[in-house]
């Protein structure tokens, strides 16, 4: 079995991929912290509702029959777990913008031409010579053969930074 051969491109863009990576963790601290104190604030909030709810449920209960009690008891479950999603959303959706927006500004930064051009011969190799290559409007480069197409934008490119996180980044928002 051989060994895959390094691919210059790819080396290239470990400086970014790394700084994407530091500045992402670095964003994902300070989200953490918000998000935990507000998730806190949330959970405690939708726990007093769930034991309103199911005291009312409770009194109702004995009045209307054990159906009822249920019903509201399995609602009440429902909307704190939905409250709790939606808290931890709101975090990994603001990294998410916070992440393209600091991958758009490399566009200024003194490496792009180079950088754009090390996009740009990476889209060649993965679709040949004639690919048709733009500048994409977020920075980074769009190229094209008949039937393919290569995303290789600074926010594609950030974007699948976090995605190949994955569980990583998600644990950022588990209890």
């Amino acid at each position: 079995m051989t060994s895959p051969t390094a691919d210059p491109t790819t080396d290239a863009l470990d400086p970014v991929r790394s700084e994407l990576l530091r500045a992402a963790h670095a964003d994902a601290d300070a989200l953490l912290a918000h998000a935990e104190r507000e998730a806190a604030a949330r959970l405690d909030q939708a726990r007093a509702e769930a034991r309103a709810i199911l005291e009312d449920a409770r009194r109702h209960g004995e009045a209307d029959g054990a159906d009822a009690a249920r019903y509201r008891l399995v609602r009440a479950r429902r909307e704190a777990r939905s409250r709790t999603l939606a808290a931890r959303r709101e975090p990994y959706e603001q990294l998410c913008r916070e992440a393209a927006e600091r991958v758009r500004e490399l566009r200024r930064a003194d490496g792009y031409v180079a950088l754009r051009e090390r996009l740009e011969q990476r889209a060649r190799v993965l679709l040949g010579p004639g690919a048709e290559v733009t500048e994409h409007a977020d920075g980074g480069v769009v190229a094209q053969v008949p039937g393919r197409r290569v995303d290789l934008s600074l926010t594609a490119l950030a974007d699948r930074a976090l995605n190949s996180m994955g569980a990583e980044v998600r644990s950022l928002w588990e209890p």
